[in-house]
């Protein structure tokens, strides 16, 4: 595969929430930028997990669908033109002189004088439900990219995250029936989402698991067990959602010698890593007192690029005053 190299003055590697919004940052104070994603889709996470689920804790929207945060997203940034890579997996970095030249997958360089690390939890894939491979496409899914898919069916949702609450609440309204089940009676999800599912129509059953799911060419029934009683149902399900959480890899990221802890990269107050002309922002960094919201990864990423500007300009300020100062 011949190789191709492009020059930017900034890298950003991830382009969910926090990248996309480090890129706008970027192209607002004058710096050229490459998105390097390992996705075909900007968004990160929220496109491709929760895109229809609605987001109630950034700032300025009461509420806000996932993927309407993401196009406003991407349509910040449009007018400061950012080289997409999309579908391109960082593999390996390397310091030059005063630049930092990153390698995809695809055997394209990105010469730069900075890099912003925005890869939310690195590359992630969802944890299995047991013994049920054979019907993830045919009614078992892992997240769920259209709720108006699941219309008027019988949904089973599995788990006790946050992400089994959500999509029983965006469901309620949409499908016959709701049930959840979990295999603990305790959740890990918010209590806010856990009392509202709870007043809600949706069945909830705690200390229940999945024994066997049947069906022809798709899911049309499910039997369920309880692991404390061994008591068993069979109920009509259409849909089976397993929300069983993800797991995530650094990947080639823990090849590069940044400091880690707890698979998360660490980084002082001005979102500088241990490696030169790099920094981190969003959900993949790691510090005293962190909290992992899109609204902190916002401020990260804001964070992050100034200080990146001073290092790609080392005359440049690094505040770089208000946006409505413009002209």
């Amino acid at each position: 595969m011949a190789s191709e190299t492009h020059e930017r003055d900034l890298l950003i590697i991830g382009a969910g929430p926090a990248g996309l919004y480090a890129s706008y940052y970027a192209g607002f104070r004058g710096m050229s930028v490459a998105l390097v994603d390992s996705l075909p889709e900007p968004g990160g996470q929220v496109s491709a997990l929760y895109p229809e689920k609605q987001i109630f804790d950034v700032a300025g929207f009461p509420s806000i669908k996932g993927q309407d945060l993401i196009d406003n997203c991407v349509a910040q940034v449009a007018p400061f033109d950012p080289l997409y890579l999309l579908g391109h997996r960082a593999e390996d970095l390397v310091h030059s002189n005063e630049h930092v030249v990153v390698t995809t997958h695809k055997q394209t360089n990105i010469r730069c004088r900075a890099v912003v690390v925005t890869g939310g939890i690195g590359t992630f894939t969802p944890r299995p439900l047991p013994d049920s491979e054979d019907w993830e496409g045919r009614g078992l899914m892992y997240f769920v990219p259209k709720l108006d898919d699941l219309a008027g069916l019988d949904v089973l949702i599995v788990g006790g995250g946050d992400s089994a609450f959500d999509w029983a609440l965006s469901l309620e309204s949409l499908a016959r029936s709701v049930t959840l089940i979990h295999r603990r009676d305790r959740f890990r999800a918010h209590e806010h989402s856990v009392a509202t599912v709870m007043g809600s129509s949706v069945d909830v059953l705690t200390h229940w698991e999945v024994a066997a799911i049947r069906g022809n060419e798709r899911v049309h029934e499910v039997t369920i067990f309880n692991n404390q009683t061994d008591e068993r149902r069979t109920m009509p399900t259409q849909a089976v959602v397993a929300a069983l959480g993800f797991k995530a890899d650094l990947g080639p990221l823990k090849r590069w010698g940044l400091a880690q802890r707890a698979r998360k990269v660490l980084v002082d107050t001005t979102m500088a890593t241990n490696l030169p002309r790099v920094f981190a922002a969003g959900d993949i960094t790691s510090y005293e007192g962190k909290v992992d919201l899109i609204a902190v990864g916002f401020g990260e990423a804001a964070i992050a690029v100034n200080n990146a500007a001073t290092v790609v300009d080392p005359s440049a300020r690094l505040f770089p005053g208000h946006s409505s100062d413009q002209r």
